[in-house]
């Protein structure tokens, strides 16, 4: 679904990304974890055609995004679905409006439609009682669960979490895992997860990419990134 080959991105003086390559394969959770700082959300970036990459390709469904027109750029990210670190909702909409706003944007979905669609996110996420409150009414768990609703809205192949249980507490961190998992299953989507969170890692992925100084050091199975006999691999993860 997804293959980054020799992805390099600076800024200024600082290399971030040097010619990193990595395969995600259709359907499966690819977890990437790495230091604050280490070009996590700058990789997602890439992915998803944000960011200009300074040489290298990312190819989505085997279609290089660098290559691509601002027309059909949009068109591909229609596949995607992003959760945001802080669940970017808009403080001034309800929930219901929140999910609905892509709809809105994109689609020739009538009321009706959209009020459906909207109802069974919501209800994906275990709030369909909530469509009527404001961000300021939800708390950060539920903020983090409508952010997950509204990148569900589209029905996207691909999904991506920045960073999913950051800022929450950790019994709705795990609410957020089970939930990744559900989507995975249910609705055979691609996800990649970045994380620094090595539970969370360990319980959502079927494979983990370790980046450092730019490059995926290690890709493995939860396991085998446990056993790995890299220092930095072993240092982060303990």
């Amino acid at each position: 679904m997804i293959e980054i080959r020799e992805l390099s991105k600076a800024f200024g003086r600082l290399k971030v990304l040097d010619g990193l390559d990595l395969t995600i394969k259709t359907g499966e959770t690819m977890v990437i974890i790495g230091r604050s700082g280490s070009g996590k959300s700058v990789l997602l970036k890439h992915v998803i055609g944000l960011l200009v990459p300074d040489a290298g390709s990312v190819r989505i469904d085997g279609v290089d995004v660098t290559t691509l027109s601002a027309e059909a750029l949009n068109a591909l990210r229609m596949k995607f679905g992003m959760l945001f670190q802080n669940a970017a909702l808009f403080d001034s909409m309800t929930a219901f409006e929140n999910v609905a706003f892509p709809l809105l944007e994109h689609t020739t979905m009538t009321s009706e439609e959209i009020r459906k669609r909207v109802h069974d996110c919501l209800q994906l996420v275990g709030l369909e009682h909530a469509d009527a409150l404001y961000p300021a009414q939800l708390s950060g768990g539920m903020r983090k669960r409508v952010g997950l609703a509204r990148a569900l809205a589209m029905g996207p192949k691909i999904i991506l979490y920045d960073e999913p249980t950051t800022g929450i507490d950790p019994i709705m961190g795990d609410i957020v895992n089970d939930l990744t998992i559900a989507l995975r299953d249910r609705l055979k989507v691609t996800s990649v997860v970045v994380t620094h969170d090595m539970r969370s890692a360990y319980k959502v992925a079927d494979r983990i990419a370790m980046l450092y100084n730019g490059k995926i050091i290690e890709v493995g199975s939860p396991e085998a990134i446990r056993q790995s006999r890299n220092p930095v691999v072993q240092q982060f993860i303990k």
